[in-house]
């Protein structure tokens, strides 16, 4: 049987486990991998860990895997598909992107960070007042997401983004929307603030919305499966 390689980037403070509850949920014609990115390893040396550490860590996966692969990014995993897919755009057949988008060259995900070494979890309070919204998250799930985050790479979350190649947006893209629906996304995906985002420049882009919280691997991982699975093979 032909499999698809399909790559989870998770977002900020999670490892390839958060992904666990989507893996179950996919199709058997998947290939699938969940890198966890340097220095989101439990007790990893987070100093001297760069942007460029988790793109070239992602490119080398993907120099690694025959055939074309589909990416997916969530949250602050989306700006790394971004930059994956313009260091590699003839290698990607498809860049999804899970309530995030790729950024502008020279943007960053919070330039802002005052932290010297790493960004550590918010509380769910400190969340919500930022807009990322923990619906439909059991419990149960919200203490395990507690209990295995870590914190996040400083100079990953301040560093700026680098995309340089026009043939980043041939890829076709799919963008899974959970905390905003699409047609509130769609006027807003077009480069500058809020988000600053180069989701609405690529030439090929469906929109696909999921309701629910920041985190639907948590809160509707099943749906989230569907949804990825769906993209993946259009």
């Amino acid at each position: 049987m032909t499999t698809t390689p399909l790559v989870l980037i998770p977002g900020f403070w999670l490892g390839g486990w958060a992904w666990d509850a989507v893996v179950d949920a996919l199709p058997d014609d998947f290939d699938v991998h969940t890198p966890t990115l340097p220095g989101l390893e439990p007790g990893a040396d987070r100093g001297g860990i760069t942007r460029a550490d988790h793109v070239r860590a992602l490119t080398d996966l993907v120099d690694s895997i025959e055939g074309d692969v589909v990416l997916v990014g969530h949250s602050g995993g989306g700006a790394l598909v971004g930059e994956v897919v313009d260091e590699r755009p003839d290698r990607v057949r498809r860049a999804i992107y899970v309530d995030s988008g790729p950024l502008e060259d020279g943007g960053a995900i919070d330039a802002s960070a005052t932290e010297a070494v790493e960004v550590p979890l918010p509380t769910w309070e400190e969340f919500a007042a930022q807009g990322s919204s923990i619906e439909g998250i059991s419990e149960e799930r919200l203490e395990e997401f507690r209990r295995r985050a870590v914190p996040h790479p400083a100079n990953v979350v301040r560093g700026p983004v680098h995309v340089t190649d026009p043939r980043r947006f041939d890829v076709p893209a799919t963008a899974i929307c959970t905390s905003l629906p699409s047609e509130q996304l769609k006027p807003m995906a077009h480069g500058g603030p809020p988000f600053h985002t180069e989701l609405g420049f690529a030439h090929d882009l469906t929109y696909v919305d999921l309701p629910t919280g920041h985190w639907p691997m948590f809160s509707r991982p099943v749906d989230l499966a569907t949804a990825i699975a769906q993209a993946a093979r259009a």
